[in-house]
């Protein structure tokens, strides 16, 4: 596992010419980053391992929006959450002027700026539930009234905190994960033809789904790509899978980004 910041010593223009990188994030999120790469000279290779789907049921996310000024705190666990739960806020109501909002990391803060919300609670480093606890507005919470808008199931370290701490925790689930049923063909024909030189994930469960998804042929060329992963949680799933080349950057695309062509500029020094 290694870890790379995001100094360069030389501009980032072209410096991924004729490499191809994998993004595997939901389609709907992967244009700015496949943008970035393209600009600098790489191939992105869009390859989706996870559907963000709406819930089944909304009646119970709705009920819950119609009663929102009985929360103090509304935290957003994703850009995803972000996106589906404030469209149904604006659509039925505005924003209690009371509720204080926060979110766990840079992309869910940028995503609540489109709606109007730039009043937020957020880590400015190690974006992650346990750095969001770290903060001084969840220390004395002690019952506080939060809800957590996310997906369905997840993690549950920033509930059975908050809980612990005295606060009374809803959840809001307001997407679905889905693994895509999506052909691997096109992606094993690149790793086939040396085309393929690193892959983007994002979460543990995408990377799951990708290790499933490229069967027995694509995870032997897996395990000897370079993986870039935004957080050592995903860093130790990937590692548990047998992966031998595990990249841990900072979060943001830019640092995606960056993190590449640090590891690629190495081939040429």
């Amino acid at each position: 596992m290694q870890y790379l910041g995001t100094n360069l010593s030389e501009p980032a223009t072209k410096l991924l010419s004729g490499r191809g990188i994998v993004i595997t994030r939901p389609a709907h999120q992967a244009g700015p980053l496949a943008e970035l790469i393209r600009n600098n000279g790489g191939t992105p290779i869009l390859f989706p391992v996870l559907e963000i789907l709406d819930t089944e049921d909304l009646q119970p996310l709705n009920a819950l929006i119609e009663r929102l000024e009985t929360f103090d705190i509304a935290v957003f666990i994703s850009p995803n959450a972000v996106q589906k739960a404030m469209n149904l806020i604006k659509a039925r109501r505005e924003l209690p002027p009371n509720l204080k909002i926060a979110s766990i990391g840079r992309g869910s803060t940028k995503e609540l700026k489109h709606f109007g919300v730039t009043d937020v609670i957020t880590p400015t480093t190690r974006f992650d539930s346990e750095n969001l606890l770290a903060m001084p507005e969840f220390q004395d919470v002690k019952d506080k009234r939060i809800v957590i808008f996310r997906g369905d199931g997840g993690r549950e370290v920033l509930g059975d905190t908050l809980v612990s701490r005295g606060a009374h925790i809803e959840y809001a689930e307001c997407y679905r994960r889905a693994r895509p049923n999506t052909s691997s063909g096109e992606l094993l024909r690149h790793w086939a033809r040396n085309e393929l030189d690193a892959i983007i994930v994002t979460s543990g469960e995408g990377l799951h789904n990708l290790y499933d998804m490229v069967g027995k042929l694509g995870r032997q060329w897996m395990i000897k790509t370079p993986v870039f992963v935004p957080h050592e949680r995903i860093a130790q799933t990937a590692s548990e899978l047998g992966l031998a080349q595990v990249i841990v950057t900072p979060m943001t695309d830019e640092d995606l980004l960056n993190g590449l062509i640090e590891w690629f500029s190495r081939d040429k020094a």
